[in-house]
C-alpha cells in the first residue's frame, strides 16, 4: 500500500494549514501516523490520492448514512445549485425541512436551522439559560457538544464539581458555569441539583454517548434526567447531533421513549452538507429573535444546497425497512467481531447501539469515560494500522465510533470480518 502522495500532500498542507488539517482528528495523531488524503467516494467505499481503496466506517463522522454520493441526493443538490447557491433569504425548501424534522420528533414543535452542531448546542444552551433565568449547565464527562467555550469544560478532580477549561483560550469563568459529572451516574446529577438548588438552567447529554466511543444509557438513566429536570424547573437538552436519524428516524428519543425540551441535530440532518438544527418546545423556541430576546443569526443558515440534500436524505430514510436493514447489517458486523475476538483470544469490549459500534481494548464493561480511559490505546493503534493496510478505514482515534451505512454490503462485512480477525489475532492480546 503506497502512501507517498498523501505524505507529500500532508507536508504541503502543514505549510499553509495549522497542523495540516482543518479538524484535529484528521491529522491521525491518535494513531501515530500521517493522514490519508481522500480523492473520491461512492457508496460504502472511499479512494485516497494514492489510489488505495477502502471500506469506509467513518462516513464523514456520521452524516453518510445512505452511503457516499447517493444518486438522489446528488441530483437534488445539482438541481438546487443551478438556481443559486445562497440567497440569504427565506425559501420554501426550508419550511419543508422544518416540517420533516417536527414530524420525526414528537418533542420538536418548532425548529431553527443553523450550519453546525456546535452552533446548535450554543443556541440551545443560550435558550435554556434565558428560559430558566439561570446560568449553570450540567454536562457529562466524555460527552462532546462542540467547541464553544462553555462546552469545552473538563471534569475536575471530584466526581461532581465545577468544570475546568479543556482548551487553551477558554476563560476559567466560562468553564465554571458548566458542572461536569460521569455519564450514566444519576446520583451525581441528583447531588448537583441539591447542592446548586435553583441555579441549574439545563442538563445536556448525548442520549447515546458516541464521542468517547459508543456507550448506551443505563436502564432508566435518561428517564431519571427527565424527571430531575421536571422536578427542578430545568431544561433537558438532548444532543442528537450523532444519534438523530441514525438509531431511529426519531433518534434516540424514539428508541428510548423520552422527550427533550430542546434537541440538537446535525450530521445526517444535512445529508452530508453543512446543516444542523435546534428544535423543541414552542414556548422555548419562541424566545429566539425576531420573536423574542435571544439573539441568533447565520448568513448560511438554511443554505439551499444543504437543505436540498437534507430533504432528499430524510425522504429516503422515511421509507419502510430502512432501519431494519441497518440493524441487520450492524448486528452481523457485531456478531462477527465478537466471534473473531473470541477465536483470536483478544481482550476487547464491543459496544453497539443500532448502526453505531465501538471496539474497546479492555476487558470491560465500558459504561462511562473513566472506563473508556482504561482501554489499551497502544493495542488500538496497532489494530487501526492493520485494518487500514487491509483496506478498512476506521476513525483514527480509540475514542470514536464506527458508522455503518445502508450502502455496506454483505461482501463489505465479510471483508471487514476477515481483516478484523487477522488484526485482532496480531494485536488484540495484552
Amino acid at each position: 500500500m503506497s502512501m507517498k502522495a498523501s505524505q507529500r500532500a500532508f507536508e504541503r498542507a502543514c505549510r499553509f494549514i495549522p497542523g495540516g488539517v482543518n479538524s484535529p482528528v484528521r491529522a491521525f495523531g491518535g494513531v501515530d501516523r500521517g493522514p490519508v488524503f481522500i480523492e473520491r467516494a461512492a457508496g460504502s467505499h472511499i479512494w485516497d490520492i494514492d489510489g488505495n481503496e477502502y471500506i469506509d466506517y467513518v462516513g464523514s463522522w456520521g452524516p453518510m448514512i445512505l452511503g457516499h454520493a447517493h444518486p438522489l441526493v446528488v441530483e437534488s443538490v445539482c438541481r438546487a445549485a443551478v438556481k443559486g447557491t445562497s440567497f440569504g433569504a427565506a425559501t420554501e425548501a426550508e419550511i419543508g425541512l422544518a416540517e420533516r424534522i417536527t414530524n420525526a420528533f414528537g418533542s420538536i414543535r418548532k425548529v431553527r436551522l443553523v450550519s453546525s452542531g456546535t452552533e446548535a448546542v450554543m443556541t440551545a444552551v443560550r435558550l435554556a439559560r434565558a428560559y430558566a433565568g439561570r446560568d449553570l449547565v450540567v454536562k457529562m464527562a466524555g460527552c462532546y457538544h462542540g467547541h464553544s467555550d462553555f462546552m469545552l469544560a473538563g471534569a475536575g478532580s471530584g466526581a461532581a464539581e465545577f468544570g475546568v477549561p479543556a482548551s487553551a483560550g477558554v476563560p476559567a469563568g466560562f468553564a465554571e458555569k458548566t458542572l461536569v459529572v460521569p455519564y450514566n451516574d444519576t446520583e451525581a446529577v441528583k447531588y448537583l441539583f441539591q447542592r446548586y438548588s435553583g441555579q441549574i438552567a439545563a442538563v445536556i447529554v448525548e442520549p447515546i454517548a458516541a464521542n468517547m466511543g459508543v456507550i448506551a444509557p443505563a436502564d432508566g438513566y435518561l428517564q431519571s434526567l427527565r424527571q430531575l429536570c421536571n422536578d427542578h424547573g430545568s431544561v433537558l437538552i438532548l444532543d442528537e447531533v450523532i444519534t438523530g436519524f441514525r438509531v431511529a428516524y426519531g433518534g434516540a428519543q424514539e428508541l428510548y421513549g423520552i422527550e427533550a425540551d430542546l434537541t440538537c441535530l446535525g450530521k445526517i440532518v444535512g445529508g452530508g452538507l453543512p446543516c444542523a438544527a435546534v428544535g423543541g418546545r414552542e414556548e422555548i423556541m419562541d424566545l429566539l429573535a425576531p420573536l423574542g430576546p435571544v439573539y441568533q443569526a447565520g448568513t448560511l443558515s438554511g443554505n439551499p444546497l444543504a437543505v436540498a440534500a437534507a430533504n432528499a436524505t430524510l425522504d429516503l430514510l422515511a421509507e419502510k425497512e430502512v432501519y431494519g436493514q441497518l440493524e441487520r447489517v450492524s448486528g452481523r458486523l457485531e456478531a462477527g467481531l465478537r466471534k473473531s475476538a473470541a477465536t483470536a483470544g483478544a481482550e476487547v469490549t464491543i459496544n453497539r447501539v443500532g448502526s453505531l459500534l465501538s471496539i474497546f481494548f479492555t476487558a470491560g464493561p465500558v459504561r462511562n469515560f473513566e472506563e473508556v480511559r482504561r482501554s489499551d490505546i497502544g493495542r488500538f493503534k496497532r489494530f487501526f494500522s492493520r485494518m487500514l493496510e487491509a483496506g478498512i478505514y476506521l476513525a483514527p482515534s480509540a475514542y470514536e465510533a464506527m458508522f455503518i451505512c445502508l450502502a455496506h454490503t454483505e461482501s463489505d462485512i465479510e471483508q471487514t470480518l476477515e481483516a478484523g480477525y487477522n488484526a485482532l489475532r496480531e494485536t488484540g492480546i495484552k
